[in-house]
């Protein structure tokens, strides 16, 4: 075995007389790949640990669990190395680049259409000039950036086009184009945007927004800050900003319930000539908190289960309805302890269970909403 190891991987060498620490490279279509193994007393494969060096680690991603496989099923060392090339072989052919080099009238044509759209648009180019990222700038000084990836035959094919819109991003493209020509195309686009955009800016900087934490230029959603643990979600559509949203109210049912009525009851009121904030304040006959009169840690309550506001993407947004409590719970968290608990009870997409925070007080349903649907309710105790 070993003559037969160092025949066919002449770079990697025992170090120690005991020949349970190998060492060096092993070699797949001409690329040498350092490579560590640590043999346990028996030197049994399966047992063995492997270090890496980062580039083995980076064509074997996506691939450990079959290393892993053929870790266990192979008798020794010779035919793990063995297999563990064939797998190496098999990475190296997926990630091996098949794009052909551009020609020369390439980065001639590239040259040309910088030269006329601006040098000055330009943000980024990549050192095979095939990925660009050009700036715009919309009526109202947003600015806005277009992600361009060439292809070789550039402008025969239609180059792939990205950016955060709300909207798909729906070039038209012929071989007589130009990057000129796209980049107006984006702004006529942006343009089209401006009043989603302008209704949104102003919702954003008027009224705390508890979702999405960092809103992008593609997020249609805000979810707005009323009062404590209490928050309405409303989905703005691109193409018509200005018409009534689809809204959800969140919170407590006892302060929920008021407004869901006062919102069926006004709708007739909206305008579409106002915006999307002066129409929700007339809706509900409310005024929103905001940055100028409020702190936004008075609507960061934690969660009453795992004492953090901010879970991955989530925050609290299940409320107990007994008004003596009220206190915020995270979705998952609430699922999960009603789920450990053996008095809660469930009902197609309901779950039923005590409150963790005021189980002395009442009792309190939960309806959750990941495949179930949430909302705390409040039964008196007998």
């Amino acid at each position: 075995m070993e003559s037969s190891l160092v025949k066919d991987n002449p770079l990697l060498l025992p170090l120690n007389k005991e020949k349970t620490i190998y060492d060096g490279f092993i070699t797949v279509q001409e690329r040498d790949f350092r490579l560590r193994i640590l043999l346990p007393p028996d030197r049994q494969v399966k047992q063995a640990r492997l270090h890496c060096c980062w580039q083995l680690k980076h064509l074997l991603h996506g691939y450990e669990h079959i290393v892993k496989q053929r870790q266990q099923q192979s008798p020794d060392l010779v035919t793990f190395i063995l297999e563990l090339k064939t797998v190496l072989e098999v990475g190296l052919k997926s990630r091996h680049e098949c794009r052909s080099i551009p020609p020369p009238q390439y980065y001639a044509q590239l040259i040309s259409e910088m030269e006329t759209l601006g040098w000055g648009k330009l943000l980024f180019i990549d050192t095979e000039f095939q990925t660009l990222r050009l700036k715009a700038e919309d009526s109202s000084r947003r600015h806005h950036i277009l992600n361009i990836k060439l292809k070789s035959k550039h402008p025969v094919e239609a180059p792939e086009c990205s950016a955060d819109l709300p909207v798909p991003l729906a070039m038209t493209w012929t071989p007589q184009s130009t990057l000129e020509q796209l980049h107006s195309q984006f702004l006529l686009l942006l343009e089209s945007l401006t009043e989603f955009w302008d209704v949104l800016d102003e919702i954003d900087s008027k009224t705390w927004i508890l979702e999405p934490e960092k809103p992008s230029r593609s997020d249609t959603m805000r979810r707005i800050a009323i009062g404590n643990n209490t928050s309405i979600k409303v989905e703005v559509d691109p193409r018509h900003p200005k018409m009534l949203p689809e809204c959800c109210l969140l919170g407590a049912e006892h302060v929920v319930t008021p407004l869901r009525n006062m919102l069926n009851a006004n709708m007739h009121l909206w305008n579409p000539d106002s915006s999307v904030l002066h129409n929700l304040r007339d809706v509900l006959e409310i005024e929103f908190p905001s940055p100028a009169t409020h702190e936004k840690s008075s609507f960061s309550v934690e969660c009453g289960i795992c004492y953090s506001y901010r879970l991955e993407d989530a925050i609290p947004d299940q409320v107990c309805n007994d008004p003596r409590c009220g206190q915020p719970f995270h979705q998952a968290c609430l699922y999960e302890w009603l789920r450990a608990l053996p008095s809660s009870r469930q009902s197609f997409n309901i779950v039923f269970g005590e409150c963790p925070y005021c189980s002395k007080v009442g009792v309190c349903v939960c309806v959750f909403h990941k495949g179930l649907h949430c909302s705390l309710n409040r039964t008196h105790s007998s």
